[in-house]
């Protein structure tokens, strides 16, 4: 039976399947995908489907009837159980086949979703499978998944467990022999991560790990494990300046985005991370193509230009970097909100390589603390990703946009506006992907000159959304 195609429509987004589970995320509706998902991987030639999961307590359930609706059209299982995404990633390169991994990320405990890849951890978003997914649950036939006809066996369910595997090829990637001793606190907010960083950061002998939420809870006891927002670094940033950490690692709920805190407590910014990975990538290739979304920093571009590299410009999302890393051949990927992708790890995004990148980079130094390491990459000041809800983005665009008229230098539309405003100022306006939020991310020389520009359009947007208010009383009176 069809889905309604509103429902439908309201789970699958740019880039995976996400909704409150009970409401919008059920197991008969997660059956019907991995079916949909199942006949679009068998018409592709596909035999079998890898599917992990996080600590959600919807999460085994989901994963199961997922694996029902996939055995049902005749293809394979193989569960890998509890794992981080960026290990459902290298779980699909390894046995070279498509993949779905359960989790909501960073979202609420009350949310689930499903991110899928295909063989080799290529992706699956709107444009390269999602969308004939959706058209198919909702019966239309116009770019669907394939005929619902399947009359032969169904497929058969088998288990393995990868963990240390996928430990012993992101340590296989990074040299870490000859480290200088590090103390190493890792926030693991009681995701994911406490139960990947053990398997592999414990074995690097010049490594002491420091674990603070380490045990898997799906309801997050602790804080939202979304360490995107401030607030969630708190507890990190005060366990390093109490344990006389050397570096402090936070993770999201799935453990694909890292964020870095440094000997001082204080948030290294991800575009720093970026560019920092980039010179350690480029050194070894000199001439390779690094991608960077729209929201970095331009000193990640500056620097790729000035190691010798090619920068490319990309869409904020996972599925959009993931495609151009494999068009391109990039050797690696950066993006703000801290996903990065790596050429040698499937072209796809792993948390935990780029920590391992940054520890083997701050190890090199003679005890030169990561804050001082950090500065090199390090040339603008940042306003962070600040999110509005408005009634109506695109009158909030447009206002912002009249506001800066006579200063704007240069616009592009790639991803939401980015404006150029010279003087080495910058913003970028973008509605979000996954949810029902306007995104601001502003760039300049100084604080001050952020702290500016950000006021101004923050104004606008109250100004707009406060009439928008007004309009929709008047109009219910």
């Amino acid at each position: 039976m069809p889905w309604p195609a509103e429902a439908v429509h309201r789970v699958i987004k740019a880039y995976d399947v996400r909704g409150l589970v009970g409401e919008e995320i059920t197991d008969e509706f997660v059956a019907d995908v991995g079916a949909a998902f199942a006949r679009l991987m068998r018409a592709e030639g596909a035999a079998q489907v890898v599917i992990g999961h996080d600590m959600r307590d919807s999460s085994p359930s989901l994963a199961a009837a997922f694996a029902t609706g996939v055995t049902g059209q005749g293809l394979d299982v193989v569960r890998i159980g509890l794992a981080s995404t960026d290990q459902l990633y290298f779980a699909s390169g390894l046995l070279n086949c498509p993949g779905a991994m359960f989790t909501a990320s960073h979202n609420p405990a009350a949310y689930n979703g499903i991110k899928l890849c295909r063989a080799a951890a290529l992706p699956v978003g709107a444009d390269t499978g999602l969308n004939a997914i959706r058209n198919d649950l909702i019966g239309d036939p116009t770019d669907s998944a394939g005929s619902h006809a399947y009359d032969g066996p169904p497929g058969t369910i088998s288990d393995r467990d990868v963990l240390s595997d996928y430990g012993a090829f992101l340590r296989s990637l990074v040299d870490t022999a000859e480290l200088r001793p590090l103390r190493v606190a890792v926030d693991a907010g009681n995701g994911m991560a406490g139960h990947t960083a053990p398997a592999v950061l414990g074995p690097i002998d010049s490594i002491t790990l420091l674990p603070l939420y380490f045990e898997l809870d799906g309801s997050f006891p602790n804080h939202e494990a979304n360490p995107l927002d401030p607030a969630n670094l708190r507890d990190l940033q005060a366990f390093v300046r109490e344990t006389g950490a050397d570096i402090g690692l936070a993770f999201d709920g799935d453990a694909d985005r890292c964020f870095v805190v440094d000997e001082r407590g204080l948030p290294v910014s991800p575009s720093a991370v970026t560019a920092l990975v980039a010179a350690r990538e480029l050194s070894r290739e000199i001439g390779a193509t690094v991608i960077h979304n729209v929201i970095t920093s331009r000193a990640v571009p500056e620097l790729v230009l000035e190691r010798g590299g090619t920068p490319l410009r990309s869409r904020v999302g996972h599925s959009y970097i993931k495609g151009m890393m494999a068009e391109t051949g990039a050797i690696f990927g950066g993006e703000h909100s801290a996903h990065y992708y790596f050429r040698d790890f499937f072209g796809a995004d792993s948390g935990m390589l780029a920590a391992l990148y940054v520890l083997a980079a701050l190890g090199e130094q003679d005890n030169r603390p990561l804050s001082e390491l950090a500065s090199d990459y390090q040339r603008y000041e940042s306003s962070g990703e600040i999110n509005f809800t408005v009634a109506d983005a695109d009158a909030a665009v447009d206002a912002v946009l009249k506001s800066f008229a006579s200063r704007i230098q240069s616009i592009d539309h790639l991803d939401g506006v980015t404006v150029d405003l010279g003087d080495d100022s910058w913003f970028n306006l973008r509605s979000s992907n996954t949810e029902p939020l306007l995104r601001l991310n502003v760039e300049g020389r100084s604080v001050e000159d952020v702290e500016a520009v950000v006021g101004e359009v923050r104004a606008l947007i109250a100004t707009v959304t406060a009439e928008k208010a007004g309009e929709k009383a008047e109009s219910t009176t």
